[in-house]
């Protein structure tokens, strides 16, 4: 099975369970690696051939950016089961970072693997 992947993707929403962070938007930034087949995209050469990242990237940062959940643990779930279901994906694993959450750290949030890695 090969990987498609998209890191660093960055998606301004609201996320938090305080009262400030329901005021504001927050940068949450995702990276994501989604098993797939390209051998029949490499022959063709063709977009239709393969998983579109550029798709992807574009269904979560609406699905995101237009979000307002409490928990990082929540959202993850959702962005997994869009990927998997939409885009029928059978493997994936999703970092979700909300950086400056916690003070001294850089990055904190969650990495989670759902569907059945070929």
């Amino acid at each position: 099975m090969d990987i498609i992947y998209l890191r660093d993707l960055r998606i301004e929403t609201v996320i938090g369970i305080y009262d400030w962070e329901r005021r504001i938007k927050q940068t949450l930034i995702l990276d994501i690696e989604m098993a797939t087949d390209i051998r029949k995209a490499a022959q063709t050469d063709s977009i239709e051939d393969t998983l579109n990242y550029k798709a992807v990237a574009k269904r979560l940062i609406e699905f995101v950016g237009n979000s307002e959940f409490q928990l990082v643990e929540t959202l993850a779930e959702r962005v997994a089961e869009i990927v998997l279901n939409e885009f029928h994906v059978p493997w994936l694993r999703l970092q979700v970072n909300k950086q400056g959450a916690v003070r001294g750290a850089r990055d904190v949030g969650v990495i989670i693997e759902r569907g059945v890695r070929g």
